[in-house]
């Protein structure tokens, strides 16, 4: 079906729900079974198989005829992945959720609904809980500093309940609602990043083309995710995260922030790294870091076609960017209410 429709309201364009599974388990059908749930039907849901060893996602394919599997015959990561799937993708809006959260019944409905009341936005974000700790974040829209350090905004924080609408800086890629031809007029995620930080990269391109970033609070999702309350993250999460932080950084900062907030980025790497080595992760962030420098060549030649394709002054994107330290630090909530009209990519 190319619209989805319910007795009482209008037509509303279609969403093609993106599911990139690697060893997901026993949580892949669950994230399955909300999304066949929801108050308004999915066009289409795409399984897209990482070259997963667990047998999961061809399982949950032959328990749910409905659901279309793709299959890699090797770990592409989870911005690749998302990018395949959103080749062969059939409706106008594409709907990206992790493998290990749960929908809730109308999260699809809310984030459709929110493109009739924005129809210049072209990415929507939702409230995301963490699972097995009621009434704790696991995220309500991505936050970017001034020093260059992206953050989920309330992460591992008590939920506040109702929040003012407005626009957050990027989605998270684990339960997000994206333009299609945007995102493919966009380049989809950088490939390179393999998985972490696309997402706040895509956030950044849009703003630097003048497109917004809607939070969609009602809308929410169950994430199981990693470990939260400081303890220590695994070491590829640590690694990838510390490498494309640094790509992004470089990758999209505009000239006159870059050279002004370079020497707060490279403060806050050190402290970070301080944390890290206090939470027990040696190795990793040094792994990470080394990668980064080293793999800078390309991303500094993308550096120019990102900037030769911006739309916004580099003060109208600082403003979309938090200043305060103790937001980062605390990761606050950050939601900002529209300045400007913004434009179309």
């Amino acid at each position: 079906m190319a619209r989805v429709a319910t007795k009482d309201k209008p037509s509303v364009p279609g969403v093609s729900v993106i599911v990139v599974a690697y060893q997901s388990g026993r949580h892949l059908e669950a994230c399955i079974a909300a999304l066949l749930a929801q108050t308004l039907s999915p066009t289409e849901i795409i399984i897209f198989d990482n070259a997963s060893t667990d047998g999961a996602p061809g399982a949950v394919a032959l328990a749910y005829p409905q659901v279309r599997l793709l299959e890699s015959g090797t770990n592409l990561g989870f911005a690749a992945g998302n990018n395949r799937g959103a080749a062969t993708a059939k409706a106008p809006w594409l709907a990206l959720i992790n493998p290990d959260a749960v929908a809730e019944p109308d999260w699809l409905e809310k984030m459709l609904a929110a493109t009739q009341d924005h129809p210049d936005v072209p990415c929507f974000g939702s409230r995301q809980w963490m699972a097995g700790k009621p009434g704790i974040l696991d995220g309500l829209g991505d936050v970017m500093s001034l020093a260059g350090f992206p953050y989920r905004g309330g992460y591992d924080r008590p939920d506040p309940g109702r929040v003012r609408p407005g626009e957050i800086f990027s989605a998270c890629g684990g339960a997000m609602l994206v333009d299609r031809a945007t995102f493919v007029a966009m380049g989809g995620f950088d490939e390179r990043l393999f998985c972490y930080c696309e997402d706040v990269d895509l956030g950044y391109r849009l703003r630097l083309a003048g497109r917004a970033t809607r939070l969609v609070p009602e809308a929410s999702v169950i994430h199981v995710g990693g470990t939260a309350s400081g303890g220590a993250r695994s070491d590829f999460a640590v690694f990838h995260g510390t490498r494309n932080r640094l790509w992004v950084f470089v990758k999209n900062t505009p000239p006159v922030l870059f050279w002004l907030t370079l020497p707060l980025h490279l403060l806050t790497t050190l402290v970070l790294f301080v944390r890290h080595l206090m939470r027990g992760e040696v190795k990793a962030p040094w792994l990470g870091l080394i990668a980064g420098l080293a793999g800078l060549g390309p991303i500094w030649l993308a550096r120019g076609q990102v900037e030769r394709a911006k739309g916004v002054s580099s003060w109208t994107l600082a403003r979309a960017m938090t200043w305060n330290p103790l937001d980062l630090i605390c990761r606050r909530v950050v939601i900002k209410r529209p300045r400007h009209r913004l434009g179309k990519v």
